[in-house]
């Protein structure tokens, strides 16, 4: 039995996001709950409540369920980060030029499953 979040189209580019979602994943949730609120990144607070909304969609399935879901026992099976949507700025440049900056986001899904 599993429990899924998702997170799209955030503001952060997917390379930054892989970095944090490596160090958690294969970890208990507690754990890694911990590693999110002591990590000095910006993802890793979006992350912390990600992981929170897969416990708290486990504990509803197992209460509507009753599948018998040991919430203590969670792991962090799965994460995945894509990439998302990317939006293009103009930024004004020396003698009358203009450059293109892309700005990127991601895409994220957190499975939660028993050990």
């Amino acid at each position: 039995m599993s429990a899924t979040a998702f997170l799209k189209n955030y503001r952060v580019s997917p390379r930054k996001a892989r970095l944090i979602a490596d160090q958690i994943r294969g970890k208990g949730v507690e754990d890694a709950l911990v590693l999110l609120d002591l990590s000095p990144k910006r993802f890793s607070r979006t992350l912390a409540k990600l992981v929170r909304s897969a416990l708290s969609n486990a504990e509803e399935k197992n209460n509507r369920d009753q599948a018998g879901i040991d919430i203590d026992n969670l792991v962090v099976t799965k994460i995945t980060v894509d990439q998302g949507p990317s939006m293009w700025r103009i930024r004004p440049r020396a003698q009358g030029r203009a450059s293109w900056i892309q700005k990127k986001t991601s895409n994220v899904k957190v499975v939660l499953s028993e050990e």
